[in-house]
């Protein structure tokens, strides 16, 4: 058993902390809402994927509407999870699977459909395919790409579509990533596909098949893999972390790239949006995070805490605020209590409402607070506070421009401006394809529907609401065994010349020209490298690759759980 620590300062240690303190109070580790294989058993994960968790609410009415569901090795659980309120119950999950010539890698289910009664999961593998299956009806669906003719290569990462129940979209090691329809087959030959957009370092190809065939679509993203993607607040955009260091931003409808920016070096591993889709936040291989401003399309800080890999960023809904300075002005406690009181997704629609009124043109003073949080391979959880001090020249800009241009909404961006309709819950800038009536012109959906006989409009509803722990190399490249020792030298020395290229422009500014944040927390929570970091409600949630999910409290919410011995605490693990 490792040796417990609650948090305190003096000289750095090799002690697991069990709590750590922030503005709002004291987080603490819950050990009887720890959830892992049935057995307690660390997972030995040399060789392994990396443990990832997902989540979703079947508003269950008995008030145990969360399922979670996590892979260890070979083995996917899905479990009715608790949190805060009871310990959890591993004797009992509502589905286990293990597999044979395969490992699970990533999972999604559809928040759309699920119920009591049935869930659609997605789930895909490190030979490339992609299952769906039910875990509380215990049936498996369909299985795309099952003879490989699609992509061959690790799926890094599988969303579906927001506001869609047939949608779904793969990324892959190789670079490409694929839009699926549940409902179609996969043909019995491989895909062949036809140009249907290009651009800087992308390209979007369509299936010919006169047939309506799975994949739709194939994006070609940059160099190396697609390490991870996500889907803007509104659904409008995708954001791709790329092994070859860019994040790209495209209009989803589109395939209109919207903007780019390069890490200070390596990779990108992992990508998140703020609640309202103003920033993104990204981590990487070069041991930051960097903080990407969408509107403005630029880098406004980075953050320096971790010492090795950014494996996961993310934000926290809860602590995201916006306070107007002139009529509510009561303490953080205070805000909380009042966006908390009709759940998560009433709190999150309340918190990206708020977020959308900083640019009113009513001139008010506006105080700005995004939380967000990052786990690594160095076994350390960093929290962050992106604040007025960052954002205030931008904030000050667009408080002034839109005081002074009224109801004509004119934004000022440095020495440009631009006009633009006033902000709205989730406004986003608009592409450079749209139309005046708001539809995107010469929309991939129009040219989807010529090609493909499908639209995608048609299927999307409004929203009603690492392989081993080494710094050489990342998991994305495990798929990539084909490529000669001469391309990867090539491909080094190129990666190196682009490097040099993009330092000290928009794309990547020097360290000592943009702000540097320190992390509000950064505390070593783990043995094994950090693999999930997921913010709920009342606790936040990590993993470590050992297979160990690990719930912690908010301030408050601790409970009886905290009271109680655990039982059958495993060693090897953090009590």
């Amino acid at each position: 058993m490792w040796k417990m620590a609650s948090e305190g300062g003096g000289k750095e240690s090799n002690e697991i902390k069990t709590q750590f303190s922030t503005r709002e109070g004291v987080y603490k580790l819950l050990p009887n809402s720890e959830y892992s294989r049935p057995n307690r058993v660390s997972f030995n994960s040399q060789g392994s994927n990396p443990v990832k968790v997902s989540f979703v609410n079947v508003n269950d009415q008995s008030g145990n509407g969360e399922r979670i569901c996590f892979n260890v090795g070979r083995e996917l659980y899905f479990y009715i999870y608790k949190g805060v309120r009871k310990a959890a119950d591993l004797s009992k999950p509502v589905d286990k699977r293990m597999y044979k010539g395969t490992l699970p890698t990533c999972h999604d289910s559809n928040v759309l459909t699920a119920t009591a009664e049935s869930v659609s999961l997605l789930v895909g593998f490190s030979t490339g395919q992609v299952q769906l299956i039910d875990p509380i009806k215990k049936e498996t669906s369909k299985l795309f790409n099952e003879d490989r003719l699609i992509e061959k290569s690790l799926v890094t990462c599988l969303k579906w579509v927001p506001g869609s129940e047939q949608l779904f979209l793969v990324s892959h090691s190789s670079g490409c990533l694929y839009l699926y329809n549940v409902e179609h087959t996969c043909g019995t030959t491989p895909p062949h596909y036809q140009l249907l957009k290009q651009g800087e370092s992308y390209a979007v190809h369509t299936n010919k098949s006169k047939a309506a065939r799975n994949p739709l679509l194939r994006w070609t993203v940059g160099e190396g893999a697609v390490n991870e993607f996500a889907f803007s607040p509104d659904g409008k955009f995708l954001a791709c972390a790329g092994q070859d260091g860019f994040l790209r931003v495209f209009c989803f409808d589109t395939a209109e790239l919207q903007g780019s920016m390069k890490s200070y070096f390596g990779g990108l591993l992992c990508v998140c949006w703020s609640p309202d889709g103003r920033y993104i936040v990204t981590g990487g291989e070069d041991d930051l995070v960097t903080v990407w401003s969408f509107s403005d399309s630029r880098v406004i800080a980075r953050g320096r805490g971790h010492k090795s890999w950014v494996s996961v960023v993310a934000f926290d809904h809860c602590i995201t605020s916006v306070q107007d300075c002139e009529e509510f002005c009561a303490s953080d406690e205070d805000f909380q209590d009042q966006v908390q009181v009709n759940g998560s997704r009433e709190r999150a629609n309340s918190a990206q409402s708020r977020l959308s009124n900083r640019n009113s043109t009513d001139g008010r003073g506006v105080s700005v607070t995004y939380r967000f949080g990052s786990v690594g391979q160095d076994t350390q959880l960093c929290l962050w506070d992106l604040t007025e001090d960052i954002l205030f020249p931008l904030s000050r800009t667009r408080t002034l421009t839109n005081a002074m241009s009224g109801e004509t909404g004119t934004i000022s961006n440095g020495n440009n401006s631009m006009n633009s309709p006033l902000p709205r819950s989730n406004s986003l800038p608009h592409s450079s394809g749209s139309s005046p009536s708001g539809k995107p012109a010469n929309s991939i959906v129009e040219s989807v529907n010529k090609f493909a006989t499908l639209a995608l409009h048609e299927m999307r509803k409004e929203p009603t609401q690492e392989k081993e722990h080494k710094r050489n190399h990342s998991i994305s490249y495990i798929s990539n065994k084909s490529s000669d020792k001469l391309n990867q030298i090539i491909g080094a020395r190129a990666a190196k010349t682009q490097a040099a290229k993009t330092l000290g422009t928009s794309w990547c500014p020097r360290m000592e020209e943009i702000p540097l944040l320190e992390p509000l927390v950064c505390k070593k929570i783990s043995q094994e490298r950090l693999t999930v970091l997921i913010f709920l409600e009342d606790c936040l949630v990590t993993a470590c690759q050992e297979g160990f999910v690990c719930t912690w409290a908010r301030p408050g919410k601790a409970g009886l759980l905290l009271s109680q011995n655990p039982a059958n605490s495993p060693s090897g693990t953090v009590v």
